[in-house]
């Protein structure tokens, strides 16, 4: 079953190959998932399960998210996740999705949130190279001529200046599993994944088409 699932970050670590190699891993637990929705080209137009994660007390729930959970059992679940898939009907409502859908070897596509950096300077932010230090030079860390004069009279847009670093969604693809463990729906993979600890991750197969 080509879907995928929503894990939280534990933490990294380094594990040991047969020849001694050391690997920067990740491990991610993944929580309960459920499959909330199933969708069909015929009903919404493409192939979906929306799977549903985040347990939640029911009665702390709002109406409308009560009564879509309701036809998969009065569970709660803060949030929802779409997933692609080609045949929809290896699914049914109320399925539970854990970690036994992959297997180690495989790679996956990891989605998250980078960790936030704030407001950063051109530096930090694209890697720009500071003025000389010495020589009675005043331009150390400063950003220098954005544009020219009269012609164009402006400022491209996309120029490359100081903002906004960090806190957006970023997919790694081709990330290798290296250890799947059913009894602790646990995953650990290879190198490391957007987010700081406890972010929440969509673990999901490579892309449908």
């Amino acid at each position: 079953m080509q879907s995928g699932l929503f894990a939280k970050k534990v933490g990294m670590t380094q594990i040991f190959d047969e020849s001694g190699i050391a690997f920067p891993v990740t491990i991610l637990k993944a929580g309960l998932c459920k499959v909330s929705q199933i969708k069909t080209v015929t009903t919404d137009g493409y192939n979906a399960i929306q799977v549903a994660y985040g347990e939640e007390k029911f009665e702390n729930l709002n109406k409308p998210k009560q009564g879509h959970l309701k036809k998969v059992g009065d569970q709660g679940f803060r949030s929802f996740g779409e997933f692609r898939i080609n045949t929809p009907e290896d699914f049914k409502l109320g399925q539970v999705i854990n970690v036994g859908t992959f297997t180690k070897g495989q790679t996956v596509r990891v989605t998250g949130t980078s960790i936030g950096k704030g407001f950063a300077g051109n530096q930090k932010r694209h890697n720009f190279s500071r003025g000389p230090m010495t020589h009675g030079s005043k331009n150390h860390r400063l950003p220098g001529s954005i544009g020219a004069g009269s012609t164009p009279g402006r400022v491209y847009p996309g120029k490359k200046m100081a903002g906004h670093l960090g806190n957006a969604t970023v997919t790694l693809k081709n990330t290798e599993i290296l250890y799947v463990n059913t009894e602790e729906n646990i995953l650990v993979v290879k190198g490391s994944v957007p987010g700081k600890k406890n972010t929440v991750l969509k673990i999901q197969h490579p892309k449908v088409v």
